[in-house]
């Protein structure tokens, strides 16, 4: 693998760790696994920080306007692409994603190292920009940093940051209408331009039905457009899209996550002095985890009182019934007391003889017969055990990010109770949905049945802990919710 590049002084250092980060991230979705991963970040690494080096060179010396150029996390993201683009034309393609391949072989690579102006509309709109706002850009929108944070790297004031951020995206708008208006088109596509440009810059303006036609069958238009409608929350796909090309979303959704992850979900962001913001708002919030964590230990006492026994005997009567101190009857015998809400009749299990109220593993009795309270290893109340399965299984929650004509994103969450040292996800689709893509995990499709495995660095799962993962998928007429979901061979809860 090559060394990767020294940095010059420790501003730079900073930002090589800033740019690792995120070409890892990249690498890791265009590869078949984390050896290849980390050879593809290696390598791109390096080539992108010789392409940044030698801009930054010649516009020292030169002289006139700058050249045209991308900030370092873009510019090290497209040189991923082009490393994998070398790999898949030497002969190590066996090493990337068999999706990104197709890709690579298609006419849709060839546009992003094609001719300027049939390059994507949002790579040329960064490119136009200067370096310090097209960063401002991508590291608020793209990489999902707080804007505080953003300020500060940019050196800019916090108190002001989302003023100009806007004026940024405004910027970035007007440089897109530009390159828009410059590429080459048909009479058709030109005679929608000053449409299209009216109708994105309102929030309320509605769509024309030719139009709305016209961008469902014109990728160029469609990218336009994207670009061009700041409101909405369509710009980090458009940027992503445009500038990346293959898993541009699957990306974004990675370093959403990985944004969650270094702040803490609900977080606030430090200010410039290392502490928390606004005072009364972290004195209302330490009230609030006060209050909840005094509810969760009343619940908790309630919960053990509920299920203490009373008496001598460990079975105790239901519903304030006299304590029973004999076992559950066996096949033939009269029924025990009826179960609660929540819990399985007190029944005898199917051809075993085994009573309800004893739990799998618990140790049988010396002689043969039905154990004693004396004897029996579990001092939980009859009727508990099928509570604890039921506490024990998984529950999904299934989140359709986004959908257009002919595909849709989604997300995957699976919390357990169990801890988990491997996992694999399974879900049927109703609507013969096919996924073309997934990230942090590896997918496996067989007709209507998905089957999602887990990656080398998420494959451990803490008790009462939680998974997640993304896709891409392909729909036709339909695109009902998925079911049957199960977590290792058990069935799970849909939420």
């Amino acid at each position: 693998m090559p060394d990767l590049p020294t940095p010059q002084d420790a501003a730079e250092a900073a930002l090589f760790s800033e740019c690792w980060d995120a070409v890892l991230s990249y690498a890791d979705l265009c590869t078949s696994g984390s050896t290849a991963a980390n050879q593809l970040a290696r390598e791109a690494f390096a080539l992108g920080i010789r392409e940044a080096r030698a801009a930054e060179e010649s516009t020292r010396h030169g002289a006139g306007r700058r050249a045209s150029r991308l900030p370092r996390i873009p510019l090290l993201l497209t040189a991923v692409r082009t490393t994998a683009a070398a790999w898949e034309a030497v002969g190590q393609g066996h090493k990337l994603d068999p999706d990104l391949r197709l890709w690579l072989n298609s006419g849709k690579a060839a546009r992003y190292t094609g001719p300027p102006l049939r390059r994507p509309i949002a790579l040329r709109g960064l490119r136009d920009m200067q370096e310090p706002d097209a960063a401002l850009l991508w590291l608020a929108e793209v990489e999902a940093l707080p804007l505080r944070a953003v300020a500060r790297r940019q050196g800019l004031d916090p108190a002001a940051a989302m003023e100009e951020l806007n004026q940024v995206r405004g910027l970035f708008r007007d440089r897109c209408h530009r390159n828009h208006l410059d590429t080459p088109m048909d009479a058709e596509c030109r005679s929608y331009v000053r449409l299209l440009d009216a109708v994105t810059r309102s929030p309320v303006a509605e769509t024309p039905e030719d139009l709305s036609r016209h961008l469902a069958t014109c990728v160029e238009c469609a990218e336009a457009a994207a670009c061009l409608r700041l409101h909405g929350g369509g710009l980090p796909a458009a940027l992503a899209q445009g500038v990346i090309g293959w898993g541009g979303l699957a990306y974004l959704e990675r370093r959403r996550r990985a944004a969650e992850v270094r702040m803490g979900a609900g977080r606030p962001m430090p200010d410039p002095d290392g502490e928390w913001g606004d005072p009364a708002a972290n004195k209302a919030r330490t009230l609030r985890n006060g209050l909840l964590v005094a509810a969760v230990l009343v619940s908790a006492l309630a919960l053990a009182v509920s299920l203490m026994p009373f008496g001598e005997s460990d079975d105790s009567a239901q519903g304030g019934l006299p304590t029973d101190s004999t076992p559950v009857a066996g096949a033939g015998s009269p029924a025990g007391p009826s179960a609660g809400p929540g819990t399985s009749p007190s029944s005898t299990d199917t051809g075993t003889g085994t009573p309800s109220g004893t739990p799998s593993g618990s140790a049988k009795p010396s002689g043969g017969g039905t154990p004693s309270a004396t004897t029996r290893t579990d001092p939980e109340p009859q009727g508990t055990s099928s509570s604890t399965e039921r506490t024990a299984a998984c529950e999904v929650v299934y989140d359709l990010v986004n959908q257009w004509p002919d595909g849709f994103q989604a997300t995957v969450t699976v919390t357990t109770a169990e801890a988990l040292d491997s996992w694999r996800v399974a879900w049927s689709f109703r609507d013969g949905q096919r996924v073309d893509q997934m990230w942090d995990a590896a997918v496996a499709q067989d007709g209507p049945r998905v089957t999602a495995s887990a990656a080398d660095y998420n494959k451990d799962v803490p008790a009462a802990g939680s998974l997640s993962f993304g896709f891409l998928a392909s729909w036709q007429n339909k695109n009902t919710a998925p079911y049957a979901f199960s977590l290792n061979g058990k069935a799970c809860t849909l939420s």
